[in-house]
């Protein structure tokens, strides 16, 4: 039998809504300043780099603003589960390179099939688990500071 009531249910479920949407627009935040970066400053200065630029403003980049955006949104509800109430840091770090590597892994994988050059995509999977590490920085402070409560 479960020990949860439907009172319980539904504020867990509101707790996961906000951690998932803090985590969202973390997310989303860190992958536009790290997008801003790749375009003024990596994609300039290094030759190698020159895929990591954005001619303009396309379906492209909103279709991974978008992605990151819910990837953001599904690593704070799954980490908000992991952690529960312990101070695992080994849990908290693993929930960050899990999700980070899946996607920046992801992203070497098509980079790999469709580049002559992979050291764009070598950038982006190590920048996957930069943003999924400032999600998680972004969720620990929310939850210290009592924004977002961890899972019963």
């Amino acid at each position: 039998m479960n020990n949860f009531s439907e009172l319980d249910l539904a504020a867990e479920r509101i707790e996961s809504l906000k951690a998932g949407i803090l985590s969202a627009f973390a997310l989303l935040l860190a992958f536009g300043t790290i997008a801003a970066i790749n375009q003024l400053i990596l994609a300039k200065q290094f030759d190698p780099l020159v895929g990591l630029q954005i001619a303009t403003v396309d379906i492209h980049l909103l279709i991974s603003s978008a992605v990151a955006w819910l990837s953001g949104f599904l690593f704070g509800i799954t980490y908000r589960y992991i952690i529960r109430q312990d101070n695992n840091s080994h849990l908290q770090e693993g929930a960050v390179f899990a999700f980070g590597l899946v996607r920046g892994l992801a992203q070497l994988d098509v980079g790999l099939k469709f580049q002559d050059s992979f050291w764009p995509f070598v950038v982006l999977a190590l920048e996957s688990v930069l943003l999924f590490a400032i999600a998680r920085f972004t969720l620990d402070l929310a939850i210290q500071s009592r924004w977002v409560k961890p899972f019963k």
